[in-house]
């Protein structure tokens, strides 16, 4: 069976490289709108030939022979191999193993792809390990998992997802929407597979990847049942229409904004329009409970979000490097206030860091052999990475002064022998030549002041949901049982004045 719509090799042999993967997405009858125009080739349509080239290196990096240890594991003793993220943790070695290749692919785009081919590759291994919950719906369906997992992990595959309702009326469920198939859902159902249309978002990535993974994460209700539903979608299926966001790659000169120009994986609103699936790639069909607890009840979310820790962990490195390079470029490092807050920022990554360490030290393995990472330490970070991004952002902003603020507008004006002596002369740093400096204060203001770094500020906000919503994922699974009886053994050691003047 051909599961495969766009032009990907069937990869049975090395490992997939960046040339497969560009020439399995390049003009493969995908339909992205941007700017009011349909774009042909993304991979070098100038929103988005960045990012592809991004992914790319990825893939290559995964297949050079020197890294295949770290990127890659060998199938059953097949003698075919694939990359970490897509196997079923047997051991906390397992788990380490997924994380050395995630934190290899997150130092190479600085933590600042948060969806790359990992992430979601993640959520299928999570479902790939709980075959039976899908079985509740039918035991095709959890077939139908097990199968598109091994077809993606044999085929190295980028999938992306879109698991959120757009936001049209939030106070009212799907199926009492002005129009029942605003929200993604499914309008019809024949011998070979089913027909959905509406729409999804936040597809982050999806513009770049082979295949997008729709389904809903929000918590339904009796009588949504058509928008209870999980299916595999190649890019290029006709209906499928993507809607991408403003690309922050076209801020500028790549010298003046470098990580806009490489790491804006973009973020889009998924249209189906009567997108035809067929039951080999449906997971779900309108099951309310299998559709929740595929989250939940499987290790999909914990996967998935452990490499998202990895990513964040390595982003705030990145950041942490950033302040320490400014604060040395004005001066200021050896100053005790200085090193006080760059001491605040390096306590809040390292926290981050070994929060990571205590998913796989407090991993638990399951009856069936499955090993989960520790929720306790995973949800922690979640709950309060909004308010530890923000923080630690305006730190480096205060680290930094107006030091990004008085630059030059661009790179370029070094091109000018004039503009050249006066910038090298005035603008120049003890040990930064004003090239030097320009350069990396542009990087700074590329993550933290430019459009780009608007977006990662509000991506980190709500990278797991809503606050609320991330805090109660945190509720519960903490042992409070433990913590309120602790306050009782306390309570009753307690011998009141009066309990010793009755004795």
């Amino acid at each position: 069976m051909n599961m495969l719509v766009s032009r990907s090799p069937a990869m049975s042999g090395g490992l997939r490289t960046g040339a497969d993967y560009i020439d399995a997405i390049r003009a493969d009858g995908r339909t992205v709108y941007y700017n009011g125009e349909v774009v042909r080739d993304v991979t070098r349509h100038p929103a988005f030939r960045g990012a592809v080239a991004s992914v790319a290196s990825l893939y290559d990096l995964a297949a050079h022979p020197d890294n295949r240890e770290r990127m890659t594991y060998e199938i059953d003793g097949s003698g075919r191999r694939a990359l970490h993220c897509y196997r079923i943790p047997r051991s906390v070695e397992d788990l380490r193993a997924a994380r050395g290749m995630s934190a290899a692919w997150a130092e190479a785009t600085c933590g600042l792809m948060g969806r790359t081919p990992d992430h979601v590759a993640g959520f299928l291994s999570g479902f790939a390990a709980k075959p039976s919950l899908f079985a509740a719906g039918g035991a095709a369906y959890a077939d139908n998992v097990q199968r598109f997992f091994q077809f993606a992990r044999d085929r190295h595959l980028y999938v992306s997802y879109a698991i959120v309702p757009p936001q049209i009326d939030r106070s009212k469920p799907a199926h009492q929407q002005s129009d029942p198939t605003l929200y993604a859902g499914v309008v019809a159902e024949r011998d070979d597979g089913i027909v959905l249309k509406g729409a999804q978002q936040l597809a982050t990535g999806a513009v770049l990847s082979d295949y997008v993974y729709v389904s809903c994460i929000h918590p339904l209700q009796p009588g949504d049942e058509n928008h209870a539903f999980g299916v595999v979608i190649p890019m290029n299926a006709p209906g499928l229409k993507v809607y991408s966001r403003k690309s922050f790659a076209l801020a500028g000169d790549a010298r003046d904004y470098p990580l806009s120009a490489r790491f804006d994986e973009t973020d889009a609103l998924l249209v189906l329009d009567d997108v035809f699936v067929p039951w080999e790639h449906v997971f779900i069909h309108r099951n309310l409970d299998v559709c929740w607890n595929q989250w939940w009840k499987t290790p999909a979310h914990s996967y998935g979000n452990y490499q998202a820790q990895v990513r964040y962990a390595t982003k705030l490195r990145f950041l942490l490097g950033l302040a320490k390079r400014v604060t040395e470029i004005t001066g200021v490092g050896a100053m005790p206030p200085v090193r006080v807050q760059l001491g605040e920022l390096a306590a809040h990554a390292t926290i981050v860091e070994l929060m990571i360490d205590a998913q796989e030290t407090r991993a638990t393995t399951d009856g069936e052999g499955v090993v989960w990472p520790a929720k306790s330490a995973l949800y922690a970070v979640m709950s309060l990475q909004g308010e530890l991004n923000s923080r630690m952002v305006d730190m480096l902003r205060e680290l930094s002064g107006g030091s990004m603020i008085m630059l030059p507008p661009s790179l370029a004006d070094f091109d000018h022998p004039d503009a050249a002596r006066d910038l090298e002369r005035y603008i120049a740093s003890p040990g930064y030549p004003a090239r030097d400096r320009v350069a990396l204060l542009k990087m700074a203001w590329d993550l933290i002041g430019s459009e780009f770094a608007g977006r990662h500020q509000q991506y980190e906000k709500f990278y797991g949901g809503a606050s609320f919503l991330v805090k109660q994922n945190m509720f519960r699974i903490y042992d409070f049982d433990a913590a309120t009886s602790l306050v009782d053994r306390a309570l009753a050691g307690v011998e009141l004045p009066a309990d010793r003047a009755a004795a």
